[in-house]
């Protein structure tokens, strides 16, 4: 078993999560059940499903859970193009968070 705290896109994913949380947070109210639920849960679900393939005992168990986390990275990705639609992120925002989920996507293939 790995342990997922040492696993450097965990630690990246973990932290985009945290940023994720903090940015929605100003998202408009009424968007709390609908787009705010959808990327907080979609971003958690990353470092979540790594963090259960490290707690697996077989390499393949592991690449299944990390595949799943990177589709996550993809849902993630196209909620924060439709946040940046709907004017609730700038384009600057948006673009540190593509960024930053391109860097996870690249750190997976590492792992």
């Amino acid at each position: 078993m790995r342990d997922f705290r040492k696993q450097q896109v965990w630690v990246k994913s973990h932290r985009l999560t945290l940023k994720v949380y903090e940015i929605t947070a100003t998202f408009p109210r009424e968007e709390l059940y609908s787009l705010t639920s959808q990327i907080r849960r979609a971003c958690a679900s990353i470092p979540t499903n790594i963090a259960e393939g490290c707690g697996r005992e077989t390499d393949l168990d592991f690449a299944r859970f990390l595949q799943i986390a990177m589709g996550s990275a993809s849902e993630v990705e196209y909620l924060f193009m439709l946040a940046n639609s709907l004017d609730f992120i700038e384009n600057i925002q948006y673009n540190e968070l593509n960024e930053e989920i391109v860097e996870i996507r690249k750190c997976s293939h590492l792992s």
